[in-house]
């Protein structure tokens, strides 16, 4: 579901000295993550990640302090590694900040050479159309799946490591949030119109429409989430 990660690593597994298996062992769990199969408030348990792939804890525990180490998970004394429940305020901050990543390579990409941006805008085109298909079956989880390779594909596009760093370590801890709405339909059809917009911005050259728009559309997103949480 995350775009940036490989389908698996189960088959590379056991020719790769342990430094590299680390990072494996890394993507995998974020995988687990990612599918919801470790659910936030979980608890990681090494040794079954250690034999379910058939490596050392020496690598698992590696994994699991790079990923504490960007937000996702959290280490609590004599009681082991679980998966992080973020607060409300954690959610809204990272939203701010992805609002104005999102913006700013919505801005750059709209100014890439016209041959660049043909190229974006039919992968773009091409995720709308994957998000429309998946609003007409009712299928959230395919949406969000296109609707996060659209946004990728904007910051990949924007031709900046930093940002792409930073989007990729934002945009999955923010996963665990929507998790427990990835059976709902929360407003599929406006975020439709928007990326319509988006992508009409950046294909007309306008940088400061496009990050107005893409902005905009991210800070309305979290509003939508908030909306459809219930009430205590």
């Amino acid at each position: 579901m995350l775009p940036w990660l490989p389908l698996s690593s189960a088959g590379l597994l056991a020719d790769i000295r342990d430094t590299s298996l680390a990072s494996l062992v890394r993507d995998d769990v974020l995988r687990a993550i990612a599918r919801g199969e470790l659910a936030p408030g979980q608890r990681i348990n090494e040794p079954d990640v250690a034999a379910r792939l058939g490596v050392s804890r020496v690598p698992v525990r590696e994994a699991l302090r790079e990923l504490a180490s960007t937000g996702l998970v959290a280490a609590r004394k004599h009681a082991g590694v679980f998966v992080r429940v973020l607060a409300a305020k954690e959610v809204a901050d990272l939203y701010d900040l992805r609002s104005v990543l999102d913006g700013h390579a919505g801005a750059r990409v709209a100014v890439l050479p016209e041959g660049q941006r043909r190229a974006l805008l039919k992968s773009l085109s091409e995720r709308q159309a994957q998000m429309k298909a998946s609003a007409q079956r009712h299928d959230v989880q395919a949406y969000y799946g296109a609707n996060l390779a659209f946004h990728w594909a904007i910051v990949e596009a924007a031709g900046n490591d930093a940002l792409s760093h930073s989007y990729r370590a934002i945009v999955q801890q923010l996963h665990l949030s929507r998790l427990k709405n990835l059976s709902r339909d929360i407003g599929m059809r406006a975020s439709m119109l928007e990326h319509k917009r988006i992508i009409a911005a950046i294909g007309s050259g306008d940088p400061a429409r496009a990050r107005s728009l893409l902005a905009e559309h991210v800070t309305a997103s979290h509003d939508r989430l908030r909306a459809a949480e219930p009430t205590a």
